[in-house]
């Protein structure tokens, strides 16, 4: 059985998994080199900071479990993952509003983590932070360069908005085991979450939506269908060739 410390430990992990398969599909296929390898390193970080997530949750269960089972052999209905990383890619732009709608509050959430009784999801949070830090500056200069570029750029930025800006509330409505004394009340970070984005939108000549309907439910296993495909894609070798290791 999951305790709800275990439940959190998961849910960081399974977002940064997600995210990371999601940014991985860019490999290759970045808009210039240094950008594709710049999508690239991020997904490597985000899988990392899964890596190391998983690896506590499987100590915590103390069942067998291992960072392979919880990545591979879970189903849709048991990843806890928030629905903002599991969404298409889209064009360019749409990844990049992804990455830095997530970023900013991913470094919220690591900074106050880092104070967590929990040593362990403090360290993890600590090490992480410096990588988020980049990822966040990053994805900000890529909305304002390219909500402020050109009459094309600026029209996709804004289809991106239209695209995710429903899923975003989530990040800030707690789940029951985001309520632990370990783990961070998501809602105390909407208020700077909410100035950093509106910073950046402003120079990237965006405009902030106007108040409208959040999905929800990814945080309880209640995803989209988009979820079903990926895991699909991710868990395709591990369910075709099971127990193997490389």
């Amino acid at each position: 059985m999951n305790t709800p410390l275990i439940q959190y430990t998961l849910h960081l992990a399974d977002n940064a998994l997600i995210l990371g398969q999601r940014n991985a599909a860019w490999c290759g296929h970045g808009p210039v080199l240094e950008q594709d390898i710049a999508i690239t390193n991020i997904s490597l970080d985000l899988i990392g900071q899964a890596r190391n997530f998983y690896q506590y949750a499987a100590a915590l269960k103390n069942d067998g479990s291992t960072e392979d089972s919880l990545a591979y052999l879970r189903t849709e209905r048991e990843f806890m993952n928030c629905l903002l990383p599991e969404m298409p890619n889209g064009d360019w732009g749409q990844t990049i509003l992804r990455q830095f709608f997530f970023s900013a509050y991913q470094h919220q959430l690591y900074t106050r983590l880092q104070s967590s009784p929990d040593a362990q999801l403090a360290a993890i949070a600590a090490k992480a932070l410096k990588e988020v830090t980049y990822h966040l500056r990053w994805s900000s200069e890529w909305v304002i360069r390219l909500g402020d570029g050109t009459d094309e750029s600026h029209a996709r930025m804004e289809k991106a908005v239209d695209a995710l800006w429903a899923y975003t509330g989530e990040l800030f409505m707690p789940a029951v085991y985001e309520k632990i004394p370990q783990a961070v009340d998501p809602s105390v970070l909407a208020a700077a979450w909410n100035e950093k984005v509106s910073s950046v939108f402003n120079e990237a000549t965006l405009q902030l939506p106007a108040q409208t309907y959040m999905h929800s439910g990814g945080k309880t296993g209640t995803h989209t269908e988009e979820m079903g495909f990926l895991l699909t894609e991710l868990q395709y070798v591990q369910r075709t060739f099971p127990g193997c290791e490389w």
